[in-house]
Formats: structure tokens, C-alpha cells, sequence
């Protein structure tokens, strides 16, 4: 009895569909060799945290729930007296995701959540780093169907950051681009 090990449907598709087109594409002539997504950060800057502690506990239930693993409390390195801000105050919640998370997570942004966005007209081709990653900033977390609209109290946003083996944005936004990442026209 041989027990087949659980495979996400977007890493499926990466293995059998987007690494045959790349290496069509740019001419790859080893498998290893194309371009693969290493892992997806999540960060949520919060610095009202300032005034209200409690804004902390609930990103992290947030965070949780979007990523299905518990994000780390990042913290001020230093004193800024104009923002009422002292060094190690909590100040923003991030969570990194590698392999079977980050791919769930990625399928799950593709799918359900960027299509919730209201007056979506895709994401900007044009937030690519130079060495093939992207980022892409969010402006409400309730997109994601595992947030309870009723049990937020005040909306946040997001950055998620894909971060690519590729070497050039071309490749990156091909790869990205073939797993079904909506870009604008």
C-alpha cells in the first residue's frame, strides 16, 4: 500500500506546466536551472500600535489565520520622540512562509483574494526589485476569506513580498505571470 505524499495545486502546476514554458522560453536546457519561487513574506507595519497595545494581538490572530502559521512581533530599534515611539516597542507583526504554506498561500492570493479587491484592474507589472522579486502592497486584510469582517475593528494593510530564484524581473514576472498572478495590461 503506497501512500501518496499531499502536493499543492499550484506547486502541481509549477512542476509540471510553468517549468516546461521557461525553459521553452529562455532556453533553459536543465530543469534545476528555472527560475522557482523560494518563499513569500507577509509584514503588517502598525504603528498606531503606539496608542493601542491591542492592535498587536489582534494582527497576530489576523496574521495567523491568513498564513496558517504565527507571525513574529517586530519591534522599534530606536527612540522617535516626534511619533511617541521608544527602541523594542512593537510596532508591526511578520510571518515567512516556505514550501507547502507558501504555496497554499500563494494559490489562495491568486484565487480568492485579490478578485475580492474592490475595482480590481490587476497588479502593477512594475513592482519588481531588480533581481527578480515582487512586491505587492494591500490596503485592507479583510480580502482574505479566513478574516471575520464582523470581529475587525479597524482595517490594516499588507505587504507581501515573492521572493524568486530568478535573476532578472523578466523572468520573474514570466514565472509569476504563468502562475496565474494577474498582472495589468
Amino acid at each position: 500500500m503506497t501512500t501518496e505524499r499531499y502536493r499543492p495545486r499550484l506547486r502541481a502546476r509549477y512542476q509540471t506546466e510553468v517549468t516546461r514554458l521557461m525553459m521553452q522560453k529562455f532556453g533553459y536546457t536543465n530543469a534545476l536551472q528555472v527560475p522557482r519561487v523560494e518563499k513569500v513574506t507577509l509584514n503588517m507595519g502598525l504603528g498606531e500600535a503606539t496608542q493601542n497595545a491591542k492592535i498587536i494581538d489582534q494582527a497576530v490572530e489576523q496574521l495567523t489565520a491568513i498564513a496558517g502559521q504565527k507571525p513574529m512581533v517586530t519591534k522599534a530599534k530606536k527612540s522617535i520622540a516626534t511619533f511617541k515611539l521608544r527602541a523594542n516597542a512593537p510596532i508591526g507583526v511578520m510571518v515567512t512562509l516556505r514550501r507547502e504554506r507558501m504555496w497554499e498561500f500563494l494559490d489562495r492570493l491568486i484565487t480568492f483574494a485579490l478578485p475580492r479587491v474592490r475595482d480590481f484592474k490587476g497588479v502593477s507589472p512594475k513592482a519588481f526589485d531588480g533581481r527578480g522579486n515582487y512586491t505587492l502592497g494591500l490596503k485592507e486584510q479583510i480580502i482574505f476569506p479566513e478574516i471575520n469582517y464582523d470581529s475587525v475593528e479597524k482595517i490594516k494593510g499588507m505587504n507581501i513580498c515573492v521572493t524568486t530564484t530568478a535573476k532578472t524581473d523578466e523572468e520573474s514576472r514570466f514565472l509569476l505571470q504563468a502562475l496565474g498572478m494577474p498582472f495589468r495590461a
